[in-house]
């Protein structure tokens, strides 16, 4: 917190002044309203599709697409990655070797030998012959040509002057005449003749052109210009206002409609809510558990009770008449074949039946009862 006191003779700066807005015209009042409520009303059932689908998309991408798509990563992943690591490591690493080492010993070991015992002594020899009988022979042939150069040199001046003065009288001085008396004269008459030519023709063009652009001026650039500056450029302005405004009302109208189809969703959201989630709810916490508690309660379970004891009462009567059974045949086998004694063992020294020993009886003759 500041606790010293501003100075009395400081003076504190004007606070700076907004810019106001610009007056809207009245062609912009006027477009506004109505542009708004048509862009509405057109926007409005777009924006509620627009929602829709919205919705839709993500429902269909939480409960089908995303399931699908680990589907497939996971069906992608088995029958196309591992198959291709598969490949990979034990079939394409394993010939790409092979065929290296087929490589090296079929193309990189002969290549080098070739190099070596082929290249090397050939490159050698080519060396040998330029420097040992190429340069000799073109240094001879280099010292023949300056002698004859300067055998050339040595008769030459007297044949020279000759032929000088043949070329001289022969082709200069004609060519020479032909030049200042034929030549000279032509060019010029040619070049007054092309210059008047060009005058005449520059004259020609220069009306012509002129007569031109006033036509052009006057017949097609003041009506363009007119039409322009007072149909063109006003009826853009007011386009332009009409497509601000309409651009305008496109984003509110949007978003307003943004705003009633969220109040329409909720809307909906909650119909369905009261009409079929809590009076199925409540069908099902107050009618159906109870309903269901009663029957299992008072039916089922006596019922399960009743079967329990009547699959133990057959259970036992089955039982029974199976002992009955194995009775009664056991009593006939008896009656035909008579008492089957039981058939010794190896082992004589243990007593057969009720002669076996116990602890509260004796088989000796001194302790027997």
């Amino acid at each position: 917190m500041d606790l010293e006191k501003p100075d009395a003779g400081r003076t504190t700066p004007p606070a700076r002044r907004q810019p106001e807005p610009a007056g809207e015209g009245c062609l912009t009042v006027a477009v506004r309203l109505p542009v708004r409520v048509v862009v509405f009303l057109v926007v409005l059932p777009a924006r509620l599709a627009w929602d829709a689908c919205a919705a839709a998309a993500r429902w269909l991408e939480r409960a089908v697409l995303r399931p699908l798509g680990r589907a497939l990563l996971w069906a992608g992943h088995a029958l196309l990655v591992r198959p291709s690591a598969g490949l990979w490591r034990y079939v394409l690493v394993p010939l790409g070797r092979a065929l290296a080492r087929l490589g090296n010993l079929l193309v990189v070991v002969p290549a080098a030998g070739l190099y070596r015992h082929v290249l090397v002594p050939f490159g050698h020899a080519l060396v040998w012959l330029y420097a040992r009988v190429l340069t000799p022979l073109g240094h001879g042939v280099a010292r023949v040509v300056r002698g004859i150069a300067a055998v050339c040199a040595a008769i030459g001046p007297g044949v020279s002057s000759v032929l000088s003065r043949l070329a001289r009288y022969l082709v200069v001085v004609p060519c020479a005449w032909l030049y200042r008396w034929v030549l000279t004269p032509l060019g010029r008459a040619v070049a007054r003749c092309a210059r008047g030519l060009a005058w005449l023709a520059g004259v020609l063009v220069t009306g012509v052109g002129t007569g031109l652009y006033w036509i052009t001026r006057i017949l097609c650039v003041l009506p363009l210009l007119t039409v322009w500056r007072w149909v063109l450029v006003p009826a853009g302005r007011v386009l332009a206002v009409v497509a601000r405004e309409t651009r305008d009302a496109l984003g509110h109208a949007w978003r307003v409609a943004g705003y009633v189809s969220l109040a329409v969703g909720r809307f909906l959201a909650a119909l369905l809510r009261w009409v079929v989630v809590e009076p199925a709810r409540r069908v099902y916490t107050r009618v159906l558990t109870p309903v269901g508690h009663t029957v299992r309660d008072a039916v089922l379970r006596p019922a399960a009770a009743a079967a329990r004891a009547a699959g133990g009462a057959v259970r036992q009567s089955l039982a029974s008449a199976r002992l009955t059974l194995r009775q009664a045949r056991a009593d006939l086998r008896r009656a035909l074949a008579g008492e089957r004694r039981p058939a010794r063992d190896g082992n004589l020294r243990e007593p057969i039946g009720g002669d076996t020993r116990t602890l509260g009886s004796s088989t000796t003759a001194l302790t027997k009862d």
